[in-house]
């Protein structure tokens, strides 16, 4: 902060005054310098020497900071693929660093979406999430043919589902055998081809430590993998120190064609096998969830299914030689499942069992079988 200062006494008929002019200067004004600043203006009178007041004024700075950052983030993800059941996803933008709040809003596909306004949610309330978006009947596509055959309908009881099917897909490297594979076949029951979905919107802000205001805005309707697959949707932030928008865009894209890598490259008996999923063939968002599982058997740690992009196998024995594993990737918009075979090649340094990797016996045990067996067949015929 710099001032300067000038001031001028005048002496007329006895009276004294003072002429005081100051000026006060900002030269990179923060967020801290917002806040009333004041001016008092005063004089001393020769014959007392006592300081009299004569005026003061206040001023109020407001001062204005433009966003540092947005950034737009699926709510309640990684989540699982439903064929049979809707679900309402939301997008959540988040505008931090910005003073005042800034106004924020949606776009899909370059065009501002119309949404019904959501109210705030409580007081202390940390998160909010519909309950539901839903109105449609009973989809007749979940009920067995015999009983939508017989007219056993409008019962009020949960249906059994079938599992969606699962398919194969191609990946090859060293240690793995080449499988076919296809992404998941999306075929959607009746009450997914709906032409225009409802859009339900919120925006709140909370104020921060340092003097700004982080925004959110979230945006809910109930998805449709058919037409949402491939949509783009961007946040864009409105505010007084902004000459143009800022924005920040996601395209919602189901997974497809993981890319899956296991080291060692060529796996031992009793070596650590770590298989990895380490991309797609495209950008996947929202992230997606992962599961292992083990076609026809139980992992190596005896459970079902493992969650996450790595499977680690401990110490692999040689009867997972020929194992296959399936890797499911799927998120609200879709799933896909990747199969790779491992092969397991003997190690020199781990000493054979009394049987050989093939289930043969030993060389020199083999041929002391065959020796006894030439002698008894020379003892009948003699």
């Amino acid at each position: 902060m710099f001032s300067t200062n000038f001031s001028q006494m005048e002496n007329y008929r006895k009276r004294e005054d003072l002429v005081y002019q100051s000026t006060v200067r900002l030269p990179e004004v923060r967020i801290s310098d917002n806040g009333p600043y004041e001016c008092h203006v005063g004089i001393y009178d020769r014959a007392t020497r006592e300081k009299v007041v004569l005026a003061s004024g206040n001023v109020f700075l407001n001062v204005m900071a433009p966003p540092t950052s947005i950034s737009v983030l699926a709510a309640d993800t990684p989540a699982p693929f439903s064929r049979y059941q809707a679900q309402n996803f939301t997008l959540v933008c988040v505008v931090s660093g910005g003073k005042p709040a800034p106004l924020v809003y949606f776009k899909r596909d370059g065009e501002p979406i119309e949404a019904t306004p959501l109210p705030e949610p409580p007081a202390g309330a940390s998160s909010w999430a519909p309950r539901s978006l839903l109105h449609r009947d009973l989809d007749d596509t979940k009920v067995p043919k015999s009983l939508a055959a017989d007219g056993e309908l409008g019962m009020g009881n949960p249906f059994p589902t079938a599992d969606p099917p699962r398919g194969l897909a191609a990946e090859r490297d060293s240690v793995t055998e080449s499988i076919p594979e296809t992404v998941v076949s999306r075929e959607f029951p009746r009450w997914v081809h709906m032409a225009e979905p409802i859009y339900y919107f919120r925006h709140t802000h909370a104020p921060v430590s340092d003097g700004t205001v982080e925004a959110r805005a979230t945006l809910t309707w109930t998805l449709n993998p058919q037409i949402d697959n491939e949509a783009l949707f961007s946040c864009e932030v409105k505010h007084p120190a902004l000459s143009m928008p800022m924005q920040s865009e996601v395209t919602l894209v189901a997974p497809k064609g993981p890319k899956i890598t296991m080291t060692p490259t060529r796996a031992r008996v009793g070596d650590t096998v770590r298989i990895l999923v380490q991309g797609f063939q495209n950008e996947v968002f929202p992230e997606p969830l992962f599961t292992w599982t083990r076609v026809g058997s139980r992992l190596l740690d005896g459970s079902a299914e493992h969650d996450g992009k790595e499977l680690v196998l401990e110490r692999v024995p040689a009867e997972l030689n020929g194992s296959m594993y399936r890797c499911t990737a799927q998120n609200p918009l879709g799933s896909t499942d990747t199969h790779t075979r491992l092969i397991v090649f003997e190690n020199p340094n781990i000493p054979r069992g009394p049987e050989d990797s093939n289930g043969s016996l030993p060389g020199h045990c083999g041929f002391r079988f065959v020796l006894a067996l030439t002698l008894t067949v020379i003892l009948e015929l003699t």
